[in-house]
């Protein structure tokens, strides 16, 4: 990932509906593309952690796949 350039997933459409992802100054940054004002900063070892939650469906409970 090259520093300050957001980054979406290769599974992300077409459109602006996706989580960006970029580092700034050590830390890990994430902003909804249709909301970019709004970011939020973390470690990598913690982005890392959660990444690793989402994989193991930890969060699942909170979506709704109906």
């Amino acid at each position: 990932m090259t520093r300050f350039e957001w980054q979406k997933s290769s599974r992300s459409a077409a459109n602006d509906n996706c989580v960006e992802v970029r580092t700034v100054d050590g830390l890990v940054e994430l902003r909804e593309s249709d909301d970019g004002d709004i970011i939020v900063r973390t470690t990598p070892v913690k982005f890392a952690k959660f990444l690793q939650g989402v994989k193991d469906g930890e969060f699942d409970h909170h979506a709704d796949f109906s």
